[in-house]
């Protein structure tokens, strides 16, 4: 039963995918919005919110102790999982859609824009992991402000960012034909309201098939024995990125890479500035690192030498490659090997 569970998710979430990345281009296209805003703060955000969900019930509604630890693991696997395995899947997109894109493997970006944003992010995810001792609680709440502060500026940055040349056409509005007067008088350009309701629809497709899936892959964990830090660490960010992935797979595809590039790293400051308030503020006796919370931190450390080895290249070229997305993969594998290694008792951390 959960395996067919998981099936109707995966579907839901790829529907609301396909009906989010169509409709939140007509709504930048609509407010005439940069595509610096559209890809890494309205569709980073309106994606980001499955996985924000998770630590916030956890922490704010979970009783503490295991509870918390479940929301940590959560709050730091999220931008692992965007620096390595949604990386390495828009990597693979790009190598299996080379053929019909027409720069091959070469990602048409904006530079600034994505260096604009791994900045932001090393910057709030440094400040947001700095190991402050439980007792300085005064000290966190200054933290957490900053954080909301630097988020704050970053969004402004992108909607003051003057808007692209948007000549290209893009696909008709799914739901355009939801409003019949409207379409009459104008086929080509939906009214903003449809657009939203379409934006709408799609976030809650996206955020309801995200926790089927989730449901269902803790069950499935469960019956496996999986343990809960490899749940909260590993599995459950796989499932709750589930809507970055798509969307950006589907921008490659289209030839949109700023799109599915900002998509990523938008999400990436997101979630580096935001879910580590939640931390900071609610469990701040548990956002530290020690014996049993040692391997949970790692993972930003990974984040970091992931975000390095893709961006580093770029950031000296003033160019992307795809490939070069697929080293990804191979930090998210060399993490995954030292969490398992750690839960069977064979390396001398928590």
């Amino acid at each position: 039963m959960d395996v067919v569970v998981l099936a109707i998710a995966f579907v839901v979430i790829l529907i609301g995918a396909e009906l989010f990345t169509n409709g939140i281009e007509w709504f930048g296209r609509r407010l005439n919005l940069a595509q610096g805003a559209v890809g890494s703060v309205l569709a980073a955000v309106g994606t980001a919110l499955p996985e924000t969900m998770i630590p916030l019930i956890a922490i704010g509604f979970g009783g503490g102790g295991a509870a918390d630890d479940v929301g940590i693991g959560a709050i730091l696997g999220a931008p692992f999982m965007l620096s390595t395995l949604a990386m390495f899947v828009t990597g693979v997109g790009v190598l299996y859609w080379r053929r019909r894109r027409a720069t091959g493997t070469r990602m048409v970006v904006d530079t600034v824009v994505l260096v604009h944003d791994i900045r932001t992010f090393v910057v709030a995810y440094t400040l947001a992991t700095a190991f402050l001792p439980p007792e300085m609680g005064f000290l966190r709440i200054v933290v957490a402000l900053i954080l909301v502060g630097i988020y704050a500026w970053y969004v402004k940055g992108h909607f003051d960012a003057e808007a692209d040349d948007q000549h290209d056409e893009l696909e008709p509005l799914r739901f355009r034909r939801v409003d019949r007067p409207g379409h009459r008088s104008d086929p080509r350009v939906p009214r903003l309201r449809v657009v939203g309701l379409q934006v709408l629809f799609a976030l809650a497709c996206i955020v309801g098939g995200a926790y089927l899936f989730v449901g269902a892959v803790e069950r499935v964990a469960s019956a496996l024995g999986v343990s809960e830090l490899l749940l909260a660490l590993v599995v459950a960010p796989i499932a709750t990125e589930l809507p970055e992935k798509f969307n950006s797979l589907i921008w490659v595809r289209q030839g949109k890479d700023t799109l599915a590039m900002g998509n990523i790293t938008g999400a990436m400051v997101f979630q580096s500035a935001i879910p580590t308030v939640i931390a900071l503020v609610l469990a701040g006796s548990s956002w530290h690192v020690n014996g049993d919370s040692m391997i949970a931190f790692l993972s930003a450390a990974m984040a970091f030498v992931a975000v390095a080895a893709v961006f580093g290249p770029m950031w000296s070229r003033a160019r992307l490659d795809g490939r070069s997305l697929l080293v990804g993969g191979l930090v998210y594998l060399v993490y995954l090997g030292i969490v398992v290694l750690a839960i069977a008792g064979l390396l001398p951390i928590g």
